[in-house]
C-alpha cells in the first residue's frame, strides 16, 4: 500500500495537554511529504476548528493569495482573515504541535479533541463543537450532496 504524501483521512481521538500542545497522529506525520521538513501551518477554520496545512500546500495557498487583487475590499478582508492567525510549526519529538492561545481560544479548545484528516489539510476540533456543526449541517438539503457527488469521478 502506497502512502498518499500529504493527504489526510481519519479521525483520532487526543487531548491538548496543559501548555497547548496537540498530538499529530502518527499516520499523518507518515503522510507528511519530506520536503516539508516536518513543519505545518495552523490556522483559523471557516469553521470553529483549527486547520493544520502541511507547508508546502499553504505555500501554494499563499501563491494564489498573492493573485488577489488588494484594489477589493472583500479580497483584502478575506486575505487578512485567511492569513493573521497563521503561524508556521514543527512537531516535536513526541509528534506534538504547539497552538497558539489564539488558535485554543477560537476553537474552544479545552482537553478532549477531535483530530481529523480533511484530504489537503488537518482539522482540530473540540468534539462538542463539530457535534453542534454535525448537527446543524444534518439539515442541508441532499441534493445538495447529490449535486457535489456528481462532482467526483469514481
Amino acid at each position: 500500500m502506497t502512502t498518499n504524501l500529504n493527504t489526510f483521512t481519519g479521525e483520532f481521538s487526543y487531548t491538548v495537554d496543559n501548555k497547548g500542545r496537540v498530538n499529530i497522529p502518527a499516520k499523518f506525520r507518515k503522510a507528511l511529504s519530506a520536503d516539508n521538513e516536518d513543519t505545518f501551518v495552523i490556522t483559523r477554520g471557516m469553521d470553529p476548528c483549527v486547520w493544520v496545512y502541511p507547508i508546502v500546500v499553504w505555500q501554494n495557498i499563499e501563491n494564489d493569495l498573492k493573485n488577489l487583487s488588494s484594489l477589493s475590499a472583500i479580497n483584502r478582508t478575506f486575505v487578512r482573515n485567511t492569513v493573521r492567525y497563521a503561524t508556521p510549526i514543527s512537531y516535536d519529538g513526541q509528534g506534538r504541535i504547539q497552538l497558539t492561545t489564539n488558535l485554543i481560544n477560537y476553537a474552544g479548545l479545552d482537553k478532549k479533541t477531535l483530530i481529523i484528516g480533511m484530504v489537503n489539510k488537518i482539522e482540530i476540533w473540540n468534539p462538542e463543537r463539530l457535534k453542534e456543526i454535525d448537527k446543524k449541517n444534518m439539515k442541508i438539503d441532499s441534493t445538495a450532496y447529490d449535486d457535489l457527488a456528481e462532482k467526483i469521478i469514481i
